[in-house]
């Protein structure tokens, strides 16, 4: 009996090991690091930049951007992500959650719902559908991100269900949200939201994009419907020369129920010269027009009508470590700026970084 009594709890641990091994093979855990200082010749005594500025926003300081721990979990049918952050980053964008919601990057789980297609729904808090940029600064041509990038969502919640063909050329997801860069809904608001993406990739060179926003940020008592669709193409010209064309548009309604709306646009040109695996030059060109001030508020008679140009060095120092440098500048139609805490329509900064990825 006492030999039956081992060979069961022999085999209970044996699958329980089992069990935990593959577990273990489907988490992975994954971090990021970024740290910066940057120097802003309007010189601002409060250390911080321009407030269309939703990243990098320090001056005259050594400053961490954005650190955040991962867990990732995939297998069969189930995944889940959870990530938790803290830096300049999460104190600039989320500052309208609440409580600990200001330090999640991304929370949410999802089940595949087709057995012979790559079919699945996802729930909670995402990275943005939108745009070719991210929190994530590694995966950006510039050190600094363009100003339709730090104007539109990193992030939001909400339900999606996406579709990835066979050939994994399209990529297709619908998106039922809780509003515009929100994990928790605006009070008073309770108009849904919603998005969509797609992208095709015919080949390795070319990435063309397509996502939308369709919803309001405004309680429904007041409820101005919001539309907004933004482009991009990215390109790889030749082995060492790459170019990533984007365009936002945007439209809010007036007043409640008006065929009157707002308009905001802006177009922005990056191009990217890698001579080695380790070095790359990138230059950036951007307008942004928001005379109503419906995204960036000035206070002034034309509103935000901005150039923006940069120019920045990457070096890889190894495969998850990368040093850059960049140099930008904004030029306005008003005075939105200061310079020595005087008007200014110009701003201008240089800016270093250190991230690193495990």
């Amino acid at each position: 009996m006492k030999t039956i009594i081992f060979m069961v709890l022999a085999g209970i641990s044996l699958t329980a090991h089992a069990q935990t091994d593959s577990i273990k093979s489907a988490l992975k855990f994954s971090g990021y690091l970024e740290t910066y200082y940057c120097y802003d010749f309007g010189n601002p005594e409060n250390h911080t930049r321009p407030d269309f500025a939703y990243s990098f926003t320090g001056h005259n300081e050594v400053s961490l951007n954005l650190g955040m721990l991962k867990a990732a979990y995939e297998k069969n049918n189930v995944r889940a992500n959870l990530a938790l952050m803290t830096g300049s980053y999460a104190n600039a964008n989320l500052t309208a959650e609440p409580g600990v919601l200001k330090n999640i990057f991304e929370a949410n789980a999802g089940v595949k719902i087709s057995k012979t297609k790559n079919l699945w729904i996802d729930a909670g808090i995402f990275t943005s559908h939108i745009g070719f940029e991210s929190a994530i600064g590694k995966d950006s041509w510039n050190l600094t991100r363009s100003i339709l990038a730090d104007n539109s969502p990193y992030y939001e919640s909400g339900v999606k269900i996406s579709y990835t063909s066979d050939d994994e050329k399209w990529f297709l997801s619908g998106l039922f949200l809780n509003g515009w860069q929100r994990i928790q809904r605006v009070d008073g608001n309770n108009t849904p939201s919603f998005g969509h993406q797609l992208t095709f990739k015919p080949n390795n060179k070319v990435t063309l994009n397509s996502s939308s926003f369709i919803g309001s940020d405004t309680p429904d008592k007041v409820r101005l419907m919001r539309y907004f669709h933004n482009f991009y193409g990215q390109f790889q010209l030749y082995k060492e020369f790459a170019l990533t064309v984007g365009f936002d548009i945007g439209a809010q309604q007036k007043t409640k129920g008006s065929s009157d709306y707002n308009i905001w646009y802006s177009p922005v040109l990056i191009t990217r010269y890698s001579p080695t695996e380790k070095i790359s030059i990138a230059a950036r060109g951007e307008y942004y027009s928001d005379p109503n001030q419906v995204i960036i508020a000035t206070g002034t008679n034309n509103g935000f009508k901005t150039f923006g140009y940069s120019l920045n060095l990457d070096y890889n120092i190894s495969d998850n470590v990368i040093w850059r440098m960049e140099g930008r500048g904004f030029s306005s139609q008003d005075n939105i700026f200061t310079l020595n805490n005087k008007p200014s329509n110009q701003n201008q900064f240089v800016i270093t970084s250190l991230a690193i990825s495990f």
